[in-house]
């Protein structure tokens, strides 16, 4: 949450503040429009889109299909993922239960994960690494909290508009002893071609996101949402059957954001995204902006 001090110096996000909050008076276009404005302060453009920025919004507005509804939902992809790649690529299912209350705690290991299936980023997950140490009262809370989420009512991201909102549990995975974290590898496809990984880690504590090409180098790109780490990373001995694994996912898209995580020697699906970073991110300059842009086709309305 920002500060009072944040408030007063930069009056645009008090503005933006107060119409996040009132979302529900603004339609798709315009509310997409106003965000657009106040979080990269230049007016989106619709009817041309050049931006990487820019078309994520426009695939917002004009690529709607039922499928998409079934790809955001944690619970409902696996079925999805496991026809094209094949069930040794999903982590297995624990338990989906409608409220955090019905959860059956009996019934889980030692160690697993809680989510909310409409949910996205890491507001709606929920560790344990030790049941005997684990507080169920502070995970319920914080489940039932994250049930409330819309992602489409706060950024208009509409495969989340229909999703049941439910609570998936599943095994939790083996961190990395070079990193003590489970790496997210998130490959940036655009008609079925992966272009860009990130390689996300501390993701519930500082954030940080390192980009490289798909011949492994590092590429001078910074997020908005994390700073690089400072550690270098190795490249994972599966990273062409990664960037395999990704092609074959996002086949069909103009463009979709595949996360793969990398435990055990063996690679595991996490999630499908269709607006990386809700498309707010201009990835650090116009140039990477403007560049992603270009590799996007996008479909007829």
């Amino acid at each position: 949450m920002l500060s009072l001090k944040e408030y007063i110096q930069k009056p645009s996000l008090v503005i933006l503040s107060l119409i996040t909050r009132l979302n529900f008076l603004f339609p798709d276009k315009l509310y997409l429009k106003l965000l657009y404005r106040l979080k990269l302060g230049r007016k989106l453009d619709l009817n041309n889109p050049k931006r990487f920025t820019e078309k994520l919004q426009w695939l917002k507005l004009y690529d709607r299909k039922p499928l998409y509804t079934k790809l955001v939902d944690k619970a409902e992809v696996k079925k999805y993922v496991t026809d094209i790649i094949g069930k040794e690529y999903v982590i297995p299912t624990l338990g989906v239960w409608n409220n955090p209350e019905d959860i059956d705690w009996d019934s889980l290991p030692n160690r697993f994960i809680l989510k909310t299936t409409h949910g996205g980023g890491g507001t709606g997950v929920v560790i344990c690494a030790d049941k005997s140490q684990f507080d169920k009262e502070k995970a319920v809370e914080t489940l039932r909290k994250s049930m409330k989420s819309n992602i489409y009512a706060s950024l208009r991201e509409w495969p989340y508009k229909n999703v049941p909102h439910r609570i998936i549990a599943e095994q939790l995975l083996d961190k990395d002893p070079l990193y003590d974290d489970v790496p997210d590898y998130k490959f940036y496809c655009f008609n079925g071609v992966p272009k860009v990984m990130l390689i996300a880690t501390n993701r519930f504590t500082y954030h940080n996101f390192n980009y490289y090409d798909m011949e492994f180098k590092k590429l001078n790109i910074t997020s908005s949402a994390g700073n690089n780490a400072a550690i270098e990373f190795s490249k994972p001995s599966h990273f062409e059957e990664m960037k395999c694994v990704s092609s074959k996912l996002s086949q069909g898209f103009s463009h979709m954001r595949v996360d793969l995580y990398y435990s055990n020697n063996r690679i595991f699906f996490g999630e499908l995204t269709f607006y990386d970073s809700s498309g707010f991110d201009n990835l650090s300059s116009d140039r990477n902006d403007l560049e992603w842009g270009n590799w996007m086709e996008l479909p007829k309305k």
